[in-house]
């Protein structure tokens, strides 16, 4: 009842507006994961971890079943070679968040100071922990404006539904992303708020990456394909690269992996039901 009411109401609105309702949306459900720290100071570790397979999960199934996908078939109804633009557009998103990921100084969750990663900077723990998941929601936000913005293009491939299934996807893998920054600040000493507040900060970016990428393919058609698979290349990096790692990194294998595959079929089922 409350997706159908989401769908129904996001349908109504111009697609920049879309994208920024769905990236409030998925940062909406950050602050709510961030919001645990108000009740409690830690969580299971086979837990948290469990949730970082599944956000892992809903990640790889979203670039494959929302993203890569349509752009396939997208590239076919435009005339062009299918795989070429699927292919060149994965390899710009990964290569788009790697060079990122080189130069933007962040922290794992879970890692000591010593290997943060990127330029070397003076920045405090609790700061490069924030740019560590902002990097994160890069690609999830570019990612929610391209499938608005391919939707609102008319393919048949690219519906509104599937759109919303996406962000909905995202939002529900958002939710241990915020849960995994806060508990770890409040752990370090940080007070109750500055930890939520800087969790929720950390999803801030998606909004913006959303209206972005929106915008982007409404102005540039053509770019459609190649901009549904960079977001795909940029969020399985993400994945591959940080996510996984992080959700394995306490041997806590048997949750993460269960949560993997848990959270590929909800995303699964969530895009082939509404899209």
């Amino acid at each position: 009842m409350v997706v159908r009411v989401f769908v129904e109401f996001v349908i109504g609105q111009d697609p920049v507006v879309q994208a920024l309702i769905a990236g409030c949306f998925t940062w909406g459900l950050t602050a709510l994961g961030a919001s645990l720290v108000f009740f409690t100071r830690s969580i299971n570790q086979r837990l948290l971890d469990g949730m970082l397979g599944f956000a892992a999960g809903v990640m790889i199934a979203a670039s494959f079943w929302s993203l890569l996908i349509p752009a396939i078939a997208l590239a076919d109804e435009i005339g062009a070679i299918p795989w070429i633009p699927a292919a060149a557009g994965f390899t710009a998103g990964w290569i788009f968040i790697w060079s990122l990921d080189c130069v933007v100084p962040h922290l794992r969750i879970g890692f000591p100071i010593e290997e943060a990663e990127g330029v070397k900077t003076s920045l405090h723990r609790t700061s490069l922990l924030v740019l560590a998941i902002t990097l994160h929601n890069i690609p999830e936000g570019l990612a929610i404006g391209v499938a608005f913005g391919a939707a609102a293009a008319g393919y048949p491939d690219a519906a509104i539904a599937g759109a919303v299934a996406l962000a909905i996807g995202i939002g529900i893998q958002n939710l241990p992303e915020g849960v995994a920054i806060s508990l770890p600040l409040r752990r370090d000493g940080i007070s109750r708020f500055k930890s939520f507040w800087f969790g929720q900060l950390s999803a801030v970016v998606e909004p913006v990456a959303a209206v972005i990428g929106a915008a982007l393919v409404i102005v540039a058609r053509p770019l459609l394909p190649y901009a549904l698979a960079f977001a795909a290349g940029a969020m399985v990096f993400v994945v591959v690269e940080e996510v996984i790692p992080e959700s394995r990194l306490h041997g806590e294998e048997g949750s993460a992996t269960t949560g993997f595959l848990g959270g590929f079929l909800v995303m699964m089922v969530l895009d082939v039901a509404l899209g």
